[in-house]
């Protein structure tokens, strides 16, 4: 029988992997250089963690791995975690909570379920959240360590969309329905559906109201505080259009570009707050927003929070793999014969090199890497030969400190 991987899985092959871990390095240095700590969580968790008070929309849990972790007696039923910042929220709340401000980080993976099997069901994802600070200078914060990730990746044409959940949700708390209705209307607005909300029948106050939220395309935070002028606006939405707008004014005073579109948004089902998403092109690179009640939902105590993912395989996909990057300090190393005397000394060149800071591929019976510089040990003659593959210059060398001058001294490559 032919052996076939499982449906909506992938390989990572040695190039995809090269990738994967340029995205991960850029982010955990970037991480690491703003005070953010790296924690992971385990892979299982209990279902009543993601279905506590409504954290995850139906459509959503549909989609999750479940099964009965079964010990003989009795069972909880355990998924696969579809989702990255609810684990953290149970992490803070069973082991952080005596820390003032708790800036964390991690690269984890989250599975969906998907029918046909054509999509992903296993995706990757590099988290940030911010727990403890409720000033609009942590959403400024995590905005501005997106990005510059991004940039550090030299990821092009980007694009930041602001949107918020608090708006919405006390602009439906106004409609005048039943509970249930207003739980309907929301779950299909986290689904994507707006026109949802301009369906609902509701008096020409709340009408124009919505009209002017939906249709309102931004690019600074003067936008919001026009909108917050109308005789409409009044009460628990003008407070949260309030909590916007200090975001957006600080966006404006830092230097960011960004566009304001409530229904850009979707899938925002705990967030609280602001809500963002970047794109690269067509392809959206980064979600996040602010999340104020999810650590008491999931058992903790009433913390503001807020954070971001970053899609890893996007990203992967759109980086220079690192070994074309690095092909100017990739030396080859190769022997004019098989003796255990050339082999030796192969080793301790290859050894030498790598210590000096270069990356050295060992060649007896082929090389897979990009190079610029190839280094062949000379046994009867003793000493090596350089060859810059460049310029084509082989340049004889008496011994190892020669063979790391001559490459310094071609492809300028210090220690």
């Amino acid at each position: 029988m032919e052996t076939q991987r499982c449906k909506g899985a992938r390989d990572l092959l040695a190039e995809d992997m090269e990738r994967f871990r340029q995205v991960e390095d850029a982010f955990r240095n970037s991480c690491i250089n703003w005070g953010y700590r790296e924690i992971k969580t385990p892979t299982l968790e209990y279902i009543h963690l993601f279905t506590a008070a409504g954290t995850l929309t139906p459509a959503m849990l549909s989609r999750v791995y479940s099964f009965l972790d079964w010990d003989g007696w009795g069972g909880e039923r355990v998924v696969l975690r579809p989702d990255g910042t609810i684990p953290v929220a149970r992490l803070y709340s069973e082991n952080l909570t005596g820390a003032k401000i708790a800036r964390l980080c991690y690269v984890t993976n989250v599975f969906a379920f998907e029918e046909t099997g054509k999509e992903n069901r296993e995706k990757w994802q590099c988290g940030v959240e911010l727990l403890g600070d409720g000033n609009p200078t942590s959403e400024a914060e995590i905005i501005a360590l997106a990005l510059e990730v991004l940039n550090t990746l030299g990821i092009s044409r980007i694009a930041l969309k602001l949107s918020h959940a608090g708006v919405l949700k006390a602009l439906v708390a106004e409609l005048k329905l039943s509970a249930e209705e207003k739980a309907n209307l929301l779950d299909e607005i986290l689904e994507g559906n707006w026109q949802a909300l301009s369906r609902v029948n509701s008096n020409k106050k709340i009408s124009a109201t919505i009209s002017a939220i939906m249709n309102l395309k931004g690019k600074s935070g003067s936008f919001l505080l026009n909108l917050m002028a109308m005789p409409e606006i009044s009460g628990s939405l003008k407070k949260e259009l309030e909590k916007f707008a200090k975001v957006a004014g600080l966006l404006d005073t830092l230097g960011y570009r960004y566009e304001i579109d409530f229904t850009s948004i979707k899938g925002f089902e705990y967030y609280t707050g602001l809500c963002f998403k970047i794109r690269a092109g067509n392809t959206r690179v980064c979600s996040g927003g602010r999340y104020d009640n999810l650590v008491s939902l999931v058992g903790g105590s009433n913390v503001p929070a807020c954070g971001f993912a970053l899609y890893l395989d996007e990203l992967a996909a759109r980086v220079k793999p690192w070994s074309r990057q690095k092909a100017e300090k990739t030396v080859i190393v190769r022997t004019e014969t098989t003796g255990t005397t050339a082999i030796k000394e192969a080793f301790k060149l290859s050894g030498a090199l790598r210590n000096a800071g270069l990356i050295a591929e060992l060649d007896f019976r082929g090389s897979q890497l990009d190079s610029r510089w190839e280094v062949t040990v000379q046994e009867k003659k003793q000493g090596y030969m350089v060859k810059d593959k460049t310029k084509n210059l082989p340049k004889k060398a008496a011994d190892v400190n020669e063979v790391i001058n001559i490459i310094g001294g071609f492809g300028k490559v210090g220690k």
